[in-house]
């Protein structure tokens, strides 16, 4: 009887030791396959036609094409080409282009086959100048160290003489400490209440209705203060261009902006419109 349990035992563990033998097989064959597989899908990344060899720029100038390349340079890890139509490094080339351009506002890049690469850039729209924050010893018809920014209220370069879409200049606080506020760093920084300024601006250009155009808008953290060239100016509360308006157009007819005695209209209360005049400060 116990012959018959040796045997049964004996041809049990030969079984298990042929199975153990076959997976091992199995996972050497797999491993086998899957190196190939990788070699084979390594040497194909390394091919030319696969390969970015053409860059077109789109909005810029072709010399951008050069930054592209420059981020495509090498390989990942010694085994993939950075300039691999499927696995180049476009977070890479956006940053590059954007770090080098303050005037570029966004990269897209999209592929044009398997060789090539298109780069659209959309540069920024100067919006107007700036000439810092206000205080108390500004000089607004002094303009020194100012700069321009886009619609998003990002100051990206120094004055030049690309048009702008407003005229006026601009005085407003960054929204970084002041201490940051130097000429070092001051590129790429956003002008305090941003989204709030658009609205501003419509405002300062439909003032021009009033019989002259506005050369100076200083904002003092929720009040703002418009200039006209005839020297008066308007204060109201940012965010209230609206009512600010409306208050202005239903007094129109006492308004005389170029009169030298009007100094300022207070429209910061609603439903309410003060004027200022020389005679009255005296």
């Amino acid at each position: 009887m116990s012959g018959k349990v040796s045997s049964v035992s004996r041809g049990s563990e030969r079984l298990a030791a042929r199975r153990r033998s076959r997976r091992r097989r199995m996972r050497i064959a797999f491993g086998v396959f899957f190196l190939l597989l990788g070699i084979g899908i390594t040497y194909a990344l390394w091919q030319s036609a696969v390969r970015i060899s053409d860059i077109q720029i789109v909005g810029a100038e072709p010399s951008f094409a050069e930054i592209a390349r420059s981020a495509m340079q090498g390989s990942y890890l010694g085994i993939i080409p950075r300039d691999s139509i499927f696995f180049f490094p476009a977070s890479h080339i956006r940053a590059d282009i954007i770090a080098t351009h303050q005037n570029v506002a966004a990269v897209s890049l999209s592929r044009s086959g398997f060789t090539g690469l298109t780069v659209k850039v959309d540069t920024r729209v100067p919006v107007a100048r700036w000439c810092g924050a206000p205080s108390d010893s500004t000089r607004f018809d002094i303009v020194a160290d100012c700069y321009v920014f886009d619609a998003n209220g990002i100051v990206y370069a120094a004055t030049s003489t690309v048009p702008l879409l407003n005229t006026f200049t601009v005085y407003q606080s960054l929204a970084a400490p002041e201490e940051d506020q130097i000429f070092d760093t001051i590129l790429g920084k956003t002008l305090l209440n941003a989204e709030k300024l658009p609205a501003a601006f419509d405002f300062a250009r439909q003032l021009a209705a009033f019989g002259s155009p506005i050369s100076f808008v200083v904002f003092r953290n929720d009040e703002v203060d418009a200039y006209f060239e005839s020297g008066a100016r308007v204060t109201y509360l940012l965010g209230d261009e609206q009512n600010a308006f409306t208050a202005l157009i239903s007094a129109k007819g006492q308004l005389n902006i170029s009169d030298p005695t009007l100094k300022y209209i207070d429209v910061r209360f609603p439903g309410k419109i003060y004027l200022k005049r020389t005679e009255q400060l005296k």
